[in-house]
C-alpha cells in the first residue's frame, strides 16, 4: 500500500486514504461448478446456469415458470448423480475447479517468471465459486486498474463466452473506481494451441490397444437459430476441425465433427455425437476416438457425457474400441499456448 508521503501519493494529504500499488490483473474463466452434489447445491448452480439469458433466451414468462416448477424439481436429481460419478472426493471438488485452479498455477508461474511480481492471476467461475464477481473485486482492491479478462473457450459462443464477459461487465457497473479490461477472444485458430490439440492425439492413439479408424471431434452444442442469428461457434467449430486434421496430417473425412448436449425441443447443429457414434459403429467403424475441441479442462460434459453415455452408444450400437482423448487441461504445451495469448493480449500494458 501506497501512504502519504511515499511513492504515487509522495503529494497527497495525511488523510488521503491509503492505494494499492499499481498491477495488472489476469483472470481465468471457465463455465462453472456446484459446490457439491445435493439436490440443494445442484439446484442453485442449475438455477444460475439455466436462468442465464445468454443458455435460454426465451421470454422469461414461459420459461420461468417451466424451470423453477418442473425442470428444477427433476433435474437436480439427475445432475447430481452425474456429478458424484466424477467428482474430486479427495478435494471435494468437481474435476473441473481441480483442473482450472491447477491451469492457473502454472500460468502464474510463467508470468511471474516473465513479469515478476507485476502481475495478477486468479480464476473464476461463470457460474458457482469462485464468483466472476468476487474476483474482479478482490483484483481490484489489490490494486490492479488494467484487468484481462480470459474466458478459456476456444471458440466463441454467446453461451460461454459473451456470459462470461458480460458477468464481468456487470461487476465493472458497481464499482466506484473501474479498472481498465480487456476480454481476450476467441483462440482457435493460435498455432500453439492446434498443435497441443494435435498433439494431444497423437499421444491418444500412440497409448491404444487398437488404432481409432476415425477420430470424432465432439464440440457442445448449440441451436442452429443462433447459427442463423450471427453467433460464430458453429463456423469456428468446423475450422477447428479442419486446422487440426491439417495440423495432423490427415486426409479429409479422418476426422468427423459432432455435437454434444443438446435439449429442448428446437432444432440444433448436428450431427449429434450420441447419434453419429452410434451409427458408425452400424456402418462397421469398430474403433473411433472422441476428442473434445472446445472445453479447456474435463468436466461433466467430458468426463461423463463423453466417457459414458456417449461411450455406451458406441459399444451398444456395435463398436468395439472407444478412446476418449483428455481435453488439453494443465498440459505443458497447453499452458505455453495460454501464456502465448496472454502475453500477446497484455501488449502495451507491461
Amino acid at each position: 500500500m501506497d501512504h502519504p508521503g511515499g511513492g504515487r501519493l509522495a503529494h497527497a494529504p495525511e488523510d488521503h486514504p491509503p492505494i494499492p500499488h499499481a498491477r495488472v490483473g489476469v483472470v481465468l474463466v471457465n463455465l462453472g461448478t456446484p459446490d457439491a452434489t445435493d439436490y440443494w447445491s445442484m439446484r442453485r448452480y442449475l438455477n444460475e446456469f439455466l436462468s442465464d439469458k445468454r443458455v435460454v433466451d426465451y421470454p422469461r414468462w414461459k420459461w420461468q415458470p417451466l424451470l423453477q416448477l418442473i425442470i428444477l424439481s427433476r433435474r437436480p436429481f439427475k445432475s447430481g448423480e452425474a456429478y458424484r460419478g466424477i467428482w474430486n472426493t479427495e478435494k471435494d471438488e468437481s474435476p473441473l475447479l481441480t483442473i482450472t485452479r491447477e491451469q492457473t498455477r502454472k500460468v502464474a508461474e510463467g508470468l511471474e517468471a516473465s513479469h515478476g511480481d507485476r502481475v495478477m492471476v486468479d480464476f473464476a467461475m461463470r457460474y458457482g465459486n469462485p464468483s466472476t464477481d468476487s474476483v474482479l473485486k478482490r483484483l481490484q482492491a489489490a490494486g490492479c486498474e488494467r484487468i484481462l479478462f480470459f474466458p478459456l473457450y476456444p471458440q466463441y459462443a454467446s453461451p460461454t463466452t459473451a456470459t462470461a464477459n458480460d458477468h464481468a461487465f456487470r461487476t465493472l457497473m458497481k464499482l466506484k473506481w473501474q479498472p481498465a479490461i480487456r476480454t481476450v477472444p476467441a483462440y482457435f485458430e493460435h498455432p500453439q494451441y492446434v498443435e497441443a490439440l494435435a498433439n494431444s492425439v497423437r499421444e491418444a492413439y500412440a497409448a491404444a490397444e487398437t488404432t481409432p479408424e476415425v477420430l470424432v471431434a465432439s464440440y457442445h452444442g448449440v441451436p442452429k437459430r443462433f447459427l442463423m442469428e450471427g453467433d460464430p461457434y458453429h463456423c469456428q467449430c468446423q475450422k477447428t476441425t479442419r486446422l487440426l486434421r491439417e495440423a495432423l496430417g490427415w486426409e479429409e473425412g479422418a476426422i468427423q465433427t459432432a455435437f454434444q448436449s443438446q435439449f429442448g425441443p428446437e432444432e440444433w447443429v448436428g450431427p449429434a455425437t450420441v447419434e453419429h457414434v452410434a451409427e458408425l459403429a452400424r456402418q462397421g467403424r469398430k474403433h473411433i476416438a472422441v476428442v473434445s475441441p472446445a472445453f479447456s479442462a474435463d468436466c461433466v460434459e467430458t468426463l461423463e457425457e463423453i466417457e459414458e453415455e456417449i461411450r455406451d452408444a458406441f459399444l451398444e450400437a456395435g463398436g468395439e474400441t472407444f478412446t476418449y482423448v483428455p481435453c488439453l487441461n494443465e498440459r505443458d504445451d497447453h499452458i505455453a499456448a495460454l501464456l502465448s495469448i496472454i502475453d500477446n493480449e497484455l501488449g502495451g500494458w507491461v
